[in-house]
């Protein structure tokens, strides 16, 4: 009787009625899936005999970047306006494997593993799959473990999250072409990403532990010289961005991975400071027996 009952309900659009669609962070979310797309297109373009090949990867890099930028607003627009939701979950868990899944794994096939495995292509094709599945795995628990939640929720992310996973391939393939282009070397670099990537698969599906900064409130005072620091760093930037993107983006993406690791083994003090929390925050952070993500 009671499946019938809901059955009706869902006939006669009762349960439509009460799902909630909020304009500003889905409209960030489609952002997320549009660049995605984007940047397979310009993957899919890219002719690797062409002088343009790196120019249009490149093209292609900022889009999957131009995608997390695009996925953390969403998140922070949502609870900064109360406007969390379970659509909003679920769309942003789908955009997050076309941008964070399907176009890096699209990425690293078409630079280095359509190269290395041109008489066996379907080996290259299921190491690109790996990470793809991984991450898909990730997001679905995820979402089973937000659904499941009936306690307090931790903060942190269970598994490295997509969107780093992503920015890490991502900025690594900025740099190893940065470095192709600036004649350092022999371009083997490029033949790590496979591994890389690989890694960063079993870490998407891991039981280690990140912060998620969603406690970071950006209305909030700051220290004088944590902010003149800041600053000037956005503003370097900036103006230097060609110099220094390719430096500093993987070196962010590779030492938040390398956090989770040392993270247990640091004081909680010291934790604070990284993260940027206070004290009534972290002991409601650590009351909870499920993590977020």
């Amino acid at each position: 009787m009671r499946l019938e009952a809901k059955d009706k309900r869902i006939e006669t659009g009762d349960d439509h009625a009460r799902l909630k669609v909020y304009f500003l962070p889905n409209l960030m979310t489609a952002g997320n899936l549009f660049c995605g797309f984007l940047a397979l297109t310009k993957i899919v373009e890219a002719d690797l005999g062409s002088p343009a090949f790196n120019s249009t990867i490149r093209v292609a890099i900022g889009l999957i970047l131009l995608a997390c930028i695009f996925d953390v607003l969403d998140g922070r627009v949502a609870r900064m306006g109360g406007a969390e939701s379970p659509f909003g979950r679920e769309f942003d868990s789908l955009a997050d494997v076309v941008s964070f899944g399907v176009a890096p794994a699209f990425l690293v096939h078409r630079i280095v593993l359509k190269d290395v495995f041109v008489n066996h292509p379907g080996i290259g094709w299921f190491i690109a799959s790996i990470y793809l599945i991984c991450g898909a795995f990730r997001l679905a628990r995820f979402n089973c473990l937000a659904t499941l939640s009936t306690g307090p929720k931790s903060s942190d992310f269970l598994g490295f999250p997509i969107p780093a996973a992503a920015g890490l391939v991502a900025s690594l393939t900025l740099f190893i072409l940065w470095w192709e282009d600036s004649n350092f070397g022999v371009g083997y670099w490029r033949y790590s990403l496979p591994v890389i990537m690989l890694f960063l698969s079993i870490m998407m599906v891991s039981e280690v532990r990140y912060p998620s900064f969603k406690k970071l409130d950006m209305r909030s005072t700051r220290p004088f010289l944590k902010t003149v620091v800041l600053t000037l760093g956005v503003g370097l930037i900036v103006i230097a961005h060609a110099l220094l993107l390719p430096i500093i983006l993987p070196f962010v993406f590779t030492a938040y991975l390398l956090y989770g690791f040392i993270r247990p083994r640091i004081s909680h003090r010291m934790r604070r400071e990284i993260e940027d929390e206070d004290e009534e925050h972290e002991e409601k952070g650590n009351g909870s027996s499920h993590p977020v993500s």
